[in-house]
């Protein structure tokens, strides 16, 4: 009997010991994906002139960063003739300090890489930004969370979308559209359980296309269950509007965009 107790409890440790085992599973890697972070925005007060795109390609499941590219050549065209060329600053940041934003004008974008044509066009989208911050108390399931809400005045009989971008410790991102509220005045609103006096948000307002509206709506739901990054691992891939015209199937992830935006800092009290 004692030897029955003793075998027993040698096979109970040793089931613990193999639950610990690390077992790591060769994953079959695709071709890395090019991953191009191209927004153009134009802060409401500024010249506009300082513009970046980031460049990086997709990277091994086990690997949590992107890989930087630094040997693209990138090119903005606007429908009136303008060039401006980026060029790369460091980290597969690609720079360009003589940008001219013209509100509704088309652009067009071309990226070359590893001998293949990537283009995109969009127009430049206007905002009409932040009329003022309102604060309250009492927000949240339990009623004890601080509220933001950022106001502004959508234009009336026009088609407007937006993305907010409140920003406390993270980033976090709302999108609205007017189909319901054309012509009224509405807020952007934002709420976290973290949120404590003395702590300054940073308040975004930028206009966007009804495209980029969409793409990023598929992008935040899949991104909001699994907590990753934008070119994490998705159930889906969401495409952007940027075109291999080399290779169609070689598609790359990211979106050009250009969108004037209304930026404010609140304090919270």
């Amino acid at each position: 009997m004692r030897f029955n107790k003793s075998f027993l409890a040698l096979i109970l440790f040793l089931g613990f010991i193999s639950c610990e085992e690390v077992v790591d599973i060769d994953l079959e890697e695709s071709e890395p994906k090019l991953v191009v972070e191209a927004s153009i925005v134009w802060i409401k007060g500024t010249d506009g002139n300082r513009q970046e795109i980031r460049l990086s390609t997709t990277s091994p499941f086990y690997e949590e960063e992107l890989r930087p590219v630094a040997t693209a050549s990138i090119v903005v065209t606007s429908e009136n003739g303008s060039t401006y060329e980026f060029t790369h600053e460091q980290n597969g940041i690609y720079i360009n300090e003589d940008f001219q934003p013209v509100l509704d004008l088309e652009y067009e974008l071309e990226l070359i890489y590893n001998d293949q044509v990537y283009t995109a066009t969009e127009s430049f989208k206007s905002v009409s930004g932040i009329d003022y911050v309102e604060q309250l108390d009492g927000g949240g399931f339990a009623g004890d969370e601080i509220e933001i809400k950022a106001f502004y005045t959508d234009p009336a009989d026009q088609e407007n979308y937006y993305l907010f971008k409140f920003t406390d410790e993270d980033v976090f991102l709302e999108l609205y559209e007017d189909e319901f509220t054309d012509g009224n005045q509405i807020f952007g609103y934002f709420s976290n359980e973290d949120i404590e006096q003395g702590d300054v948000i940073s308040i975004q307002m930028e206009g966007i296309s009804r495209e980029y509206y969409d793409y990023m709506f598929v992008l935040r739901s899949q991104v909001g269950t699994n907590q990753g990054g934008p070119f994490e691992t998705m159930p889906a891939v969401v495409r952007g509007n940027i075109v291999n015209e080399t290779k169609r199937d070689n598609f790359p992830f990211g979106y050009f965009r250009l969108s004037e935006a209304d930026s404010i800092t609140y304090s919270v009290e």
